[in-house]
């Protein structure tokens, strides 16, 4: 494989998705394209009323994505590396343990009707943690509006990702146990990923390390 010019972080809420990219970005000398949590302004009613908020939550995410993303089909971008933590084919998966089914329907015309004719990522890095793990991360990193958060929730996201990356096909992926690795605190683990992606041979590989 050559060279993953594009390449997109992904994972559950917790899992260390954005850190990793802003690592990676660093490492690699690349640009970084984040999505921005706490510039919607229905994300802390979201996590407080779900049924309620979730419509509003998720067509502000669709839209603030896809104003992020649609720069990717301009070809001078790519003139440095680009690593994000967001892939906008999976924005459909919170929609869909979120929304009711009128509501699921409405988001699904909108999306299909606004996605963007953006580039396939070379590599898509994907985070894997065990619901406990998630919820244990997301309280250690204080985010106020995330207090409300279930580890019920988070393992309904993770069993969605999990179903979610089987069937993806559109992107070679790396899925990575992150359960024993630190990407921040530990350049060692940081080296070792990027060494694996460097190394990868076939379209879907898996990276775990023991204790």
């Amino acid at each position: 494989m050559e060279p993953p010019r594009y390449i997109v972080v992904e994972g559950p809420i917790g899992v260390g998705k954005t850190s990793l990219a802003r690592r990676l970005a660093a490492r690699l000398s690349a640009e970084v394209l984040l999505e921005q949590p706490l510039e919607n302004p229905f994300l802390a009613r979201f996590y407080q009323d779900m049924p309620r908020y979730a419509l509003p939550t998720q067509l502000f995410f669709l839209f603030q994505r896809l104003r992020q993303i649609e720069p990717l089909a301009q070809s001078d971008l790519f003139a440095r590396a680009t690593v994000s933590d967001f892939l906008l084919d999976k924005d459909p998966l919170f929609a869909r343990i979120t929304l009711s089914g009128d509501e699921l329907a409405l988001y699904r015309k909108i999306f299909d009707s606004l996605r963007p004719q953006a580039p396939t990522p070379d590599l898509v890095i994907y985070l894997q943690a065990q619901p406990d793990t998630l919820i244990e991360r997301v309280r250690r990193r204080g985010v106020g509006i995330e207090r409300p958060i279930s580890e019920e929730y988070l393992a309904l996201l993770a069993e969605s990702y999990t179903r979610h990356f089987h069937y993806y096909s559109a992107a070679p992926v790396l899925i990575v146990n992150s359960e024993n690795l630190d990407f921040v605190s530990r350049d060692a683990d940081l080296e070792l990923l990027i060494e694996r992606m460097h190394c990868m041979r076939s379209r879907r590989e898996y990276f775990n390390r023991g204790v």
